[in-house]
């Protein structure tokens, strides 16, 4: 079992790492007002730092802390930091590397858009296409740095790879603090959130910080793919617990296995759990695309399951925009 007291994340350690970096800046908090039902806010972080996504705050976070210590003790280090990815993650630690002098190379299931393969090798890194699965390019990531000596930075953990992961997740740990301000000067905290998954760590980060540092408490839903509701069944279970499906839509939510320290944090933050299907997610998407708020599938998940929740009058409901569209 992961020892969660090890998750101390302070989302001052990102701000010195990535304050300073071209494109830095706290993404907008939006309002969308719905014809019927309650205006919803919208965390939109579809262009954070210019890359696309949330995960920017994670990937290039992580690099620069453990670059950081390694050229403590060989200044002129330039390793190689090995990841798989979905796209997103893989092109946070691409641009950590390129930012601060590493190398990168990354693995991608057969499945991930091509978008990613180009946008991959424009941030300098080695793109390594596995067959099958994700789970399978976290195989290959993992025997990659075993056989290289490669870094191998995932964002998700297992029990003997947890501190990557765990600075990844305090990269992300910004998002929820941005948020805590805007409120904190509103007074007009949300009442419910709901936080889209694949492996979990942003739902495990933001859900921490929620639970930690906000002054006025929301009900958290966490949300995943019914194709791949890992999140769930490991809750239910009481540990993580692996599922099987077919592949969905939401390709960078579609995780089979948990991270376990996402597991476990999220295990102590009193989470409701929540899934979504391909089309729910993609008719979200669209909803969403009408309103000027255009993303995928998987951006929009946290906005389906609100849909599909039949939210009270009063509510105030927070989603999370978490990329931008293809293409």
């Amino acid at each position: 079992m992961i020892d969660t007291q090890t998750f101390r994340p302070d989302p001052r350690a990102p701000l010195r790492t990535l304050g300073g970096l071209p494109g830095f800046a706290a993404t907008p908090l939006r309002t969308l007002v719905q014809p019927t039902g309650p205006a919803v806010l919208v965390k939109d972080e579809r262009d954070r730092m210019g890359l696309g996504a949330f995960k920017a705050v994670g990937g290039i976070h992580a690099v620069a802390v453990l670059l950081a210590e390694i050229r403590r003790e060989d200044p002129n280090a330039t390793p190689t930091f090995v990841c798989a990815s979905a796209g997103n993650h893989g092109f946070a630690v691409a641009t950590g590397a390129r930012l601060f002098g590493a190398k990168a190379r990354i693995h991608l299931s057969r499945a991930t858009p091509s978008v990613f393969v180009e946008r991959l090798a424009g941030a300098g890194a080695e793109v390594v296409i596995s067959d099958g699965r994700y789970d399978d390019s976290l195989l290959d990531a993992q025997a990659d740095a075993a056989a290289t000596g490669a870094i191998l930075l995932s964002d998700t953990a297992d029990h003997d790879h947890v501190r990557p992961p765990a600075l990844v997740m305090e990269g992300y740990t910004i998002i929820a603090e941005e948020l805590r301000a805007v409120f904190e000067v509103s007074g007009r905290w949300p009442t419910e959130v709901y936080l889209q998954a694949g492996v979990g760590g942003l739902a495990g980060a933001i859900a921490h910080m929620i639970r930690a540092t906000w002054r006025q408490q929301p009900r958290i839903v966490v949300v995943e793919p019914d194709a791949a509701p890992c999140l769930a069944a490991s809750a239910r279970a009481g540990r993580p617990t692996r599922v099987e499906g077919p592949d969905s839509v939401m390709g960078r939510l579609d995780c089979k296995a948990p991270s376990t320290l996402a597991h476990a944090i999220l295990a102590s933050c009193d989470v409701d759990y929540a899934s979504v299907s391909d089309a729910a997610a993609r008719t979200a998407a669209d909803h969403l695309a009408f309103a000027g708020l255009a993303t995928t599938p998987s951006g929009a998940a946290g906005f389906a399951a609100y849909l599909a929740a039949a939210p009270r009058a009063e509510a105030r409901p927070l989603i999370f925009l978490t990329e931008g569209p293809l293409s």
